[in-house]
């Protein structure tokens, strides 16, 4: 993948993520109280989160590489 693609690539999966997170605070209010149904769509939505995360710090990783001082 060519840098822009990169650039792009990082720039929707921090989307996705920010989203991710909205959606699960939502489900977290919406879950007090509530059935253990929505903790395992909590759940699936958190380690999808943490993939995203993953593949943030892959790309950042790429675009901006160590400098040894």
């Amino acid at each position: 993948m060519t840098e822009e693609e990169l650039r792009k690539r990082l720039e929707l999966l921090k989307l996705e993520h920010r989203d991710l997170d909205a959606a699960i605070a939502a489900l977290t209010e919406a879950a007090r109280g509530s059935a253990g149904a929505d903790m395992l769509q909590i759940a699936r939505l958190k380690k999808r989160k943490l993939r995203l995360k993953d593949q943030i710090a892959i790309i950042e990783d790429t675009l901006l590489p160590d400098i040894i001082a």
